[in-house]
């Protein structure tokens, strides 16, 4: 009988997308399986991603990371949720924050009762009833497993890091002898005959570098998964339509706020993510609607601290690879398909696509049904990170600019039309499958972009009034106790992680 497991894989491209690769794959299949990574340092990486999401401490944890001493290397801060600032109306802010939102009450979601309540003219906001939030507004952080002596969840964190010290962190990690790098430019893809699966690199030396499996990690350009395979992409750009970014670092700002802050421009919107040694900006914006000079100056204008450089442009269009796993290729990345940064959900689809990859690790056959299967997830995820993101454009008020009035009147995706019909009539959200995105997420942003439901769910009304106000007051309390315990984001940083990597 042939033996037709896979021996040997090869990536092409380094990165944060390539480096998470080499290291999870490595350590989850062993010697057995020869890793190869190549890559040139003629060629950059894009590396603007400095915000993540909880999922990421999946990652660490099964990679043995000590948190305190990754957050050393990587210039790291803690992340509770992202601020989007301007977005329904000028002037409006929310907090998209991790975590729970209060406590259900048997089937029926927290947030049927805060809706309940709401209709009070004294009554507290939703995040009152989240104890993310009320950390980040007092620019508090500890780890936090659970709210002591109540069923109420805890912290819920991500980071904030310098993606290439990331990429080289993990690098670091991997045992000796288990992934080999290789320095060079891809200068041809050499395909099998009969099935058309790849079966060697060329490199600009001369170097020939044969696999039986392909990872794509070369970026925008796809050089495996496109230039080779021509598998397609799908353009998303006339519902995410900005299509350019410029990033710049400035100096460390004088507060350590612990979250992600997106604050909405004439055409696109600017983030600012706080660093131990920088703070990270960048405009994300449409050039069909604002010049590459005017978008500049807006960045810069908008800077809490000093720039430490001059911005530096991107282009990109939004969408994904119509197929990201074709014949013995797998694309990860900017490869794979691009989502602007807005919910910080870049290093989490290389995550998931490694993961998915090694729950359906194939043989070099590369079985069709599986590999239909793994394109079929991918694309669910995707849309849905697409639905959400879309939501932030369309659900908008704003009339000031053509940029905004044009979002809000757009067609969107049934998928996202159905969602947010169904919370505007019933206030009823439902996380599909396993998809990204929690129903407290979700309802942060509907709510927060001023999409009203119409009612509530009918088993909100078994409570009396009395015994509602105790409920939400009970939780207010609890929520109150346990914020006032957590110590200033910036000294607890300096705490556990100590002095700044060199």
């Amino acid at each position: 009988m042939n033996d037709t497991r896979i021996r040997h894989v090869v990536i092409v491209g380094g990165g944060t997308a390539g480096w998470m690769a080499a290291t999870l794959l490595a350590r989850a299949l062993g010697p057995g399986v020869a890793i190869r990574l190549v890559e040139s340092a003629q060629i950059g990486t894009v590396g603007v991603g400095e915000a993540t999401i909880p999922q990421i401490r999946h990652i660490n944890r099964f990679l043995g990371i000590d948190e305190d001493e990754m957050l050393r290397f990587v210039h790291g801060t803690y992340k509770l949720g992202v601020q989007l600032n301007d977005f329904g109306r000028l002037g409006d802010s929310y907090l998209h924050a991790f975590g729970d939102l209060g406590l259900p009450l048997g089937l029926t979601p927290f947030h049927h009762y805060w809706l309940r309540s709401h209709s009070r003219a004294d009554a507290p906001g939703l995040w009152a009833y989240s104890l993310n939030a009320a950390a980040a507004d007092e620019n508090r952080f500890a780890p936090l497993e659970a709210v002591p002596d109540s069923p109420l969840g805890g912290i819920r964190y991500a980071y904030h890091f310098d993606a290439s010290r990331y990429a080289q962190y993990l690098r670091e990690r991997i045992a000796p002898g288990m992934v080999q790098r290789i320095e060079g430019k891809v200068v041809q893809v050499r395909l099998r005959d009969g099935d058309g699966f790849i079966e060697s690199l060329q490199l600009e030396g001369g170097e020939r570098v044969e696999g039986d499996f392909f990872i794509d990690c070369s970026g925008f350009r796809g050089l495996l998964i496109e230039e080779a395979l021509h598998t397609g992409y799908e353009n998303w750009q006339h519902w995410l339509p900005c299509d350019r970014a410029l990033a710049v670092a400035s100096a460390p700002g004088d507060r350590m706020r612990p979250y992600t802050q997106a604050s909405a421009r004439t055409a696109g919107w600017q983030w600012r993510i706080p660093l131990r040694h920088r703070t990270g900006n960048g405009h994300v914006y449409c050039s069909r609607f604002v010049s590459d000079d005017e978008a500049t100056a807006q960045l810069l204008a908008n800077l809490e601290t000093e720039p430490l450089g001059d911005p530096r442009p991107l282009r990109f269009v939004t969408g994904m690879r119509r197929l990201a796993w074709s014949r013995n290729c797998l694309a990860l990345g900017l490869a794979a398909g691009f989502m602007e940064p807005l919910e910080s959900t870049s290093i989490h689809l290389v995550q998931s696509g490694i993961s998915r990859l090694l729950a359906m690790f194939p043989d070099r056959q590369c079985d069709p049904q599986l590999v239909d299967e793994y394109n079929r997830q991918t694309r669910f995820e995707y849309e849905r990170v697409r639905d959400f993101l879309i939501l932030h454009y369309k659900a908008t008020e704003r009339t000031d600019t053509p940029f905004w009035r044009q979002c809000g009147a757009m067609e969107i995706p049934p998928s996202l039309a159905r969602r947010i019909d169904l919370f505007r009539r019933t206030g009823m959200v439902f996380r599909e499958s396993d998809e990204l995105f929690t129903e407290p997420g979700w309802v942060q942003v509907l709510l927060g972009q001023r999409i009203e439901p119409a009612r509530h769910h009918p088993l909100a009304d078994a409570l009396t009034d009395e015994q509602l106000d105790g409920f939400l007051a009970d939780i207010r309390t609890l929520i109150g106790r346990a914020k006032n315990t957590l110590p200033p984001h910036e000294q607890f940083v300096a705490r556990a992680a100590g002095r700044v990597a060199a």
